[in-house]
């Protein structure tokens, strides 16, 4: 899905593909135009964090504890990965000291422009409530940040 601003880039770009003009201008506009778009044309597997997995889970910290059981007191909140761009990592960072999650996965759906996430949280802090209380809870977490996107996938659960 593209946000609307990469959606006009998209447009423009076709636009300026089809129009009539001399070779010269063709080919200048052809360069201009894929510089643009690259992020928009390039499948999903060229993106950098295509073949990295998107969140940690409390099984993969359960495990990677059993196997050094020396650690002493390890938290269930997964490691933050290291692939987050900046404001991904910003959005981690407060999801992961308001939630204490199990399970946390923040990703940019918008394709690069910084306008739409998609979220995922598991936390005990969810047990009791319902689905649009849990949501409620991380839009208040979020509320600055939330009112320069133009959307947000959001997916809250309790662990299991």
């Amino acid at each position: 899905m593209l946000c609307q601003r990469c959606r006009r880039i998209a447009v423009t770009a076709a636009r300026q593909l089809s129009r009539p003009s001399s070779r010269a201008n063709s080919a200048l506009a052809t360069s201009r135009i894929a510089s643009k778009s690259s992020l928009i044309s390039a499948p999903v597997s060229r993106l950098p964090y295509a073949a990295s997995l998107r969140y940690s889970t409390s099984s993969e910290a359960a495990a990677a504890a059993a196997a050094a059981p020396a650690a002493t007191g390890s938290s269930t909140t997964p490691e933050k990965p290291d692939y987050l761009n900046e404001a991904e990592s910003e959005i981690w960072d407060k999801l992961a000291v308001e939630f204490s999650p199990t399970e946390l996965m923040v990703q940019d759906i918008s394709g690069g422009c910084g306008s739409m996430y998609g979220i995922e949280v598991a936390s005990e802090k969810f047990r009791g409530t319902n689905m649009l209380k849990q949501q409620r809870m991380v839009n208040a977490v979020l509320g600055e940040q939330m009112k320069g996107w133009h959307g947000v996938q959001l997916r809250t659960k309790i662990p299991s």
